[in-house]
């Protein structure tokens, strides 16, 4: 209970702020591909820990270039090691629209009540066409679309809106009950409860990933399977695009047009191979292949310093083996 208590105390340090001898040791279950669920935290372990340098100033700087353009008008963004909690944030506490990322809590909501009832994946709903609220044009289209006059189970429109990003499929399995339920679960506020409405922090949001790799909500079988999901994201302009062709990422995507203004977001988890990492962006401006490459930018310089730091270190966590750099 000591050592769990100190684990919890240090995990609210920068880790560039703790020397390495005082770094506590996780223990992990392992033996997944998706997750990693935490068992305890032992006393402190020097040789089994890699120092973090803080490049925080790095990415800082990349920031600052990419908004001094007039068509990026702001960038947030939130750095975690998913190993031992290290972290950063950049404009953190900026809110955004969510947008298709409530796709996530979604599925967690449904994936929590299969838990007790796994029929409820099995149950048909029927498509009677576009619901015009949710039929707006999307800047990333899904790959497939629902046919009119079919019937879908809850289990392929939870796919599809995570996989394709699927505004209809979306909208069928929306139950506002469940979103409450869930976020009353979790303790956080809903994004529609919010001022200004419907926002949301990098911070916030990237919870979700941690607690669906640590395995804390739902359980083993269905964080695994929520991770695996989110791994399938057809959206490979952002966070995936800024790391090697093997590196699995799994993770979420989110747009919205306001007027002139265009917000593009990509948050989820890096499985880097030896450091599995959590990054979350969030930007707002113009253009929105400006706002990819701003995404694809971030992605690519954290994948290089994570690898850089631990190129020694022997494998750790869920992931796979590193390699050449993705294709433009």
């Amino acid at each position: 209970m000591k050592a769990r208590v100190l684990c919890l105390l240090m995990s609210l340090v920068p880790v560039w702020a703790v020397p390495l001898a005082a770094q506590p040791r996780e223990v992990r279950q392992g033996g997944f591909k998706f997750i990693n669920p935490l068992l305890e935290c032992e006393d402190f372990d020097p040789a089994g820990n890699v120092f973090l340098q803080n490049f925080k100033y790095k990415v800082q700087e990349f920031v600052d270039r990419k908004t001094a353009l007039k068509s990026v008008i702001h960038i947030s963004v939130y750095f975690r090691d998913m190993n031992n909690g290290p972290t950063f944030g950049i404009n953190a506490d900026e809110g955004f629209v969510p947008a298709s990322l409530l796709k996530v809590p979604l599925m967690m909501a449904y994936f929590k009540v299969a838990e007790e009832d796994p029929d409820v994946l099995d149950q048909k709903i029927l498509y009677k066409g576009p619901q015009k609220k949710y039929d707006i044009e999307q800047y990333v289209s899904p790959g497939q679309t629902l046919k009119k006059g079919r019937s879908y189970s809850v289990e392929d429109l939870i796919t599809r809106m995570i996989v394709y990003s699927d505004n209809q499929a979306a909208f069928l399995v929306y139950r506002k009950s469940l979103l409450d339920r869930l976020f009353t679960d979790l303790g956080m506020v809903a994004p529609g409860s919010r001022k200004p409405r419907g926002s949301i922090t990098v911070k916030e949001y990237s919870s979700f990933f941690r607690i669906l790799f640590n395995s804390t909500y739902l359980n083993r079988y269905f964080s695994e399977r929520a991770l695996s999901q989110l791994s399938k994201s057809e959206f490979k302009e952002g966070l995936l695009g800024g790391v090697p062709q093997d590196i699995m990422v799994a993770h979420k995507f989110g747009e919205r047009v306001d007027k002139d203004e265009k917000q593009l977001h990509d948050c989820g988890i890096v499985y880097h191979p030896r450091r599995p990492y959590l990054l979350c962006v969030m930007t707002r401006g113009d253009d929105f292949e400006e706002l990819e490459g701003v995404i694809r930018g971030i992605s690519a310089l954290v994948y290089q310093e994570v690898d850089v730091q631990y190129r020694d270190s022997p494998p750790s966590g869920p992931g796979t083996p590193s390699g050449n750099p993705r294709e433009p």
